[in-house]
C-alpha cells in the first residue's frame, strides 16, 4: 500500500512558507524535515508526529493515537495519528505545529 497523498498535500499546505523545509521519501511514506530534523510525516493513512520524549505520554493519551511502530520497535517521542484525529484542518494544524515546534528545539543537521 502506498501512502495517503491527500494527507501529504494537506501537510504541505500547513507547512507552506516555512523556511528550511524538506520533504523526503522514507519508510514507505514521506517525512517532513525542518532544518534537517524530522517533524512529521505520513505512513499509509497515518499522520506521524515527532512530539519528543517529554510530550510522548500526553500525546498518546489523546484520542486516535498510537506509538509510532512500523518495525516492531516503537519509537519513543513519536506518535501515529489515525484519520479521526486529524480529519479537520484545525486538528491537523495543531499536530503539525507540535511536530515543527519540537523539531526546532533540536540542533540543525
Amino acid at each position: 500500500m502506498s501512502y495517503n497523498e491527500d494527507l501529504e498535500f494537506r501537510i504541505r499546505e500547513v507547512l507552506s512558507g516555512l523556511p528550511d523545509l524538506e520533504g523526503k521519501k522514507m519508510f514507505g511514506g514521506i517525512g517532513f524535515l525542518v532544518k534537517g530534523n524530522m517533524a512529521c510525516g505520513v505512513h499509509k493513512d497515518a499522520l506521524i508526529i515527532r512530539v519528543g520524549p517529554d510530550a510522548y505520554n500526553k500525546a498518546l493519551a489523546r484520542p486516535h493515537t498510537r506509538p509510532f511502530d512500523i518495525t516492531g520497535r516503537p519509537m519513543t517521542g513519536w506518535v501515529m495519528v489515525e484519520w479521526e484525529g486529524y480529519k479537520s484542518d484545525e486538528e491537523l494544524k495543531k499536530w503539525v505545529k507540535q511536530g515543527v515546534d519540537y523539531a526546532l528545539t533540536l540542533t540543525p543537521k
